[in-house]
């Protein structure tokens, strides 16, 4: 959803030892309403990706980062993602992220947290921080 971006989670990433990240779009977000298909193309590879790492036995934590947006968006189909849960190794912890996670996520995962903004410098004019929102 991010695409190729230099976000502050991926300098944080790339500095800690044992950790792989792997990125797929381009840079800028996704437009819901205008939704390309090379977009939805790096959102499949992505899944792909993702499933292969879990599968591997190489990684006991797999993080898909704002796949319930990819979902909500129909960028990634709601069964694979399902099955994704069901196929699940024992010995890895998989994490899904995003908002608008559907029914059947909830339902199929073992913990489900969600963030509500109450207030926030950005809705003061206050742009993001580095150090704090990046």
């Amino acid at each position: 959803m991010k695409g190729d971006y230099p976000y502050g989670e991926r300098s944080i990433l790339a500095q800690l030892p044992n950790v792989t990240m792997d990125s797929f779009g381009s840079r800028g977000f996704v437009d819901p309403a205008n939704i390309k298909p090379e977009e939805k193309e790096q959102a499949k590879r992505a899944f792909a990706a993702a499933r292969e790492a879990m599968l591997s036995g190489s990684y006991d934590l797999v993080v898909l980062d704002e796949v319930n947006l990819a979902v909500a968006w129909n960028l990634v189909e709601l069964d694979e993602v399902v099955r994704l849960i069901d196929d699940k190794p024992e010995d890895v912890e998989l994490i899904l992220t995003g908002r608008w996670a559907d029914s059947k996520l909830v339902k199929s995962a073992d913990l489900v947290t969600e963030m509500l903004k109450i207030k926030h410098p950005y809705d003061e004019g206050i742009v993001a921080r580095e150090g704090i929102e990046y």
